[in-house]
């Protein structure tokens, strides 16, 4: 597999899109503004206690009130909390714990109300951002990620990622970890900690250290309500996360973009840097790598697949619902079961690929093609679940119900991404879908046709539709020929609106589907 990230600057904005074998898979947009983000640390002031909940609403300085829960304040905030006193009334005269004496741990069924008080400062960090009507949703167990470790302040433990399983391995790093934790803090080595020597964890480490100081820093002299410590922009989050030996390419379309990317690759991977690419061309670097139509046909309520399958999506206040649709399949009927299987894995793939591309957090419905065989569903969940593995938001799949629905809860950090891939409609009847669409429709059309046995195929289409089929080379009807070894008439109807198109066979009759 090879691994392509496309970066696209704007003024207000820069656009990130991923690309596994040519195939878009996520995509993400960071403003300018890039408040609120997950990861931030804050110095909020609590605002409000709820006893009822057992939470506290945080002013954060967002328009919403941010909300802290009793879980998520972390067995050490006791300790946290003593931290930023001593801080800010000048006891605490470095950002280093040596010389801290930490509280002890509060209770797991503790009362909120027992801990933090009205108008009390407090380090929080984000965990999600802000939904539709409710605000960002806060922690107050700290911790600062690298690419190989995690710092986690107020604690006292290595811990070593599940992903790395050699036992060997996991000792090694445990020791090399207990070896340089500084006083105070736990240690998390992450899976790209595996096989890395003792003096790239330190420089890692050593990174980690900086930020904390630098938060230090922040609090001494910040009020309340201001940011003391920034989650790293999402280019440089997703090298950090992600970057690996599949990385083939990196293409960007602005200097000072260029430049920061080649410095954050010549620390986190030596020797790298000669895969990313200063994009000049004339052409936008979406439309050069063909991003932008993937990204029409990708979005919108509606996705098209393969064999005149698609899929639709909707997004609810509760929870996100797909529907998978066979479309126009012209297969024997006794081939039913083995068709809705074969509809049904392509689904899978697609929907795996849809969680992540539009960031789809909470619970998801999947409400798959009815299936007889037990074997069929069965091979149906194991698939979907090896699908869902490349996704690296924490996920659950459960087996089909009784009434063949999937339920799939994922992570959710931040509002799924939505895109709106409708047009004008060129004869003035309101919106259409992206014209872009149609190829892939006409395609799989003419594929069902062609196992189906048809010839002699006639396209009757609008004119505009079939001046781009016939123009060009290779033109879209001669890729058809060489694709499905079937030689298309396309005949340009006035009558049809834009995107209107039929088939007819060899006796002029409509082929009816």
């Amino acid at each position: 597999m090879s691994t392509e990230l496309i970066i696209n600057s704007k003024p207000s904005e820069v656009d990130i899109a991923i690309l596994e074998d040519g195939k878009l898979m996520e995509y993400q947009t960071q403003t300018s503004q890039n408040d609120f983000a997950v990861g931030d640390i804050y110095l909020g002031k609590v605002r409000k206690i709820i006893p009822g909940l057992n939470s506290a609403f945080i002013d954060i300085g967002h328009p919403k009130d941010a909300f802290l829960h009793y879980n998520d304040l972390g067995p050490q905030v006791k300790s946290l909390l003593k931290y930023i006193r001593n801080t800010q009334s000048g006891g605490q005269q470095t950002a280093m714990l040596d010389r801290f004496k930490a509280e002890g741990n509060i209770a797991k069924d503790g009362k909120i109300a027992e801990v933090l008080t009205q108008g009390m400062p407090i380090l929080v960090q984000i965990t999600k951002e802000a939904i539709s009507t409710k605000g960002p949703r806060l922690t107050s167990e700290l911790s600062i990620p690298g690419r190989m470790l995690v710092l986690v302040p107020f604690n006292e433990k290595v811990a070593i990622s599940q992903k790395i399983r050699r036992k060997d391995e996991r000792d090694r790093l445990r020791m090399v970890l207990e070896g340089m934790r500084p006083k105070g803090f736990g240690l998390i080595a992450r899976t790209n900690s595996m096989g890395k020597s003792a003096e790239e964890l330190k420089a890692d480490l050593d990174t980690l250290v900086k930020k904390w100081e630098t938060m230090y820093a922040h609090l001494k002299k910040e009020k309340t309500k201001a940011r003391v410590l920034s989650e790293e922009d999402r280019v440089s989050g997703i090298l950090r996360d992600l970057f690996n030996d599949t990385f083939t390419s990196i293409v960007v379309d602005d200097e000072s973009l260029f430049l920061e990317i080649v410095s954050t690759l010549d620390t986190i991977a030596p020797g790298r840097d000669k895969i990313v690419k200063m994009h000049t061309d004339k052409v936008p670097v979406f439309e050069k790598y063909g991003v932008d139509r993937q990204i029409k046909t990708s979005f919108g309520r509606s996705v098209p697949m393969t064999k005149g399958a698609y899929l639709v999506i909707e997004h609810t206040e509760a929870l996100h619902v797909i529907d998978v649709n066979s479309g126009n399949r012209l297969n024997a009927q006794e081939n039913q079961e083995n068709n809705s299987l074969e509809v049904n894995l392509v689904a899978a793939k697609e929907i795996a690929r849809q969680l992540r591309l539009r960031d789809m957090g909470g619970i998801i419905v999947v409400d798959f093609i009815d299936m007889v065989k037990s074997e069929h569903r069965k091979a149906l969940y194991e698939k979907l679940c090896e699908f869902m593995k490349a996704d690296r938001a924490r996920h659950k799949v459960l087996p089909p119900s009784k009434f063949g629905l999937v339920q799939i809860t994922r992570q959710r950090v931040r509002p799924a991404t939505d895109i709106e891939t409708s047009e004008p409609d060129p004869e003035g009847a309101g919106t259409i879908h992206a014209p872009i669409n149609i190829l892939g429709e006409i395609a799989d059309s003419i594929e069902q046709l062609s196992k189906a046995g048809y010839r002699g195929i006639s396209l009757h289409t609008h004119p505009f539709v079939a001046a781009y089929l016939t123009k060009g080379f290779p033109s879209p009807r001669l890729s058809w020929l060489f694709k499905y070894k079937r030689w298309i008439r396309v005949v340009p109807r006035d009558a049809y609106r834009y995107l209107q198109y039929r088939f007819f066979d060899r006796d002029r009759k409509m082929i009816k589907w």
